[in-house]
């Protein structure tokens, strides 16, 4: 009565042996293809999320430093303007 079913369970376990070899087979072209993309990526000397966050932040504080500095200048070339014309105006 067994041997009806035989080919069946045969053919069913060749089945499950070659879904698990294609599995592993995915499983090694992904990793590849995913070193490959590392390689290339690490060729093309790219930044990491993390570095140009810092960076980005390191120029907005820089521009708002120069920002402050260039008001702080026009005040101080106001206030040398204002200092020398008061005296050396000409009386009538």
């Amino acid at each position: 009565m067994d041997s009806g079913n035989r080919p069946f369970d045969d053919l069913a376990r060749l089945a499950g042996g070659a879904a698990s070899a294609l599995g592993a087979l995915r499983e090694e072209i992904r990793e590849a293809i995913r070193q490959q993309a590392d390689r290339l990526l690490a060729d093309w000397d790219l930044v990491t999320r993390e570095e140009f966050e810092a960076v980005k932040a390191m120029a907005a504080k820089a521009r708002a430093e120069q920002e402050a500095l260039e008001k702080r200048l026009r005040d101080l070339e106001a206030a040398l303007a204002k200092a020398t014309k008061g005296p050396s105006e000409p009386r009538s």
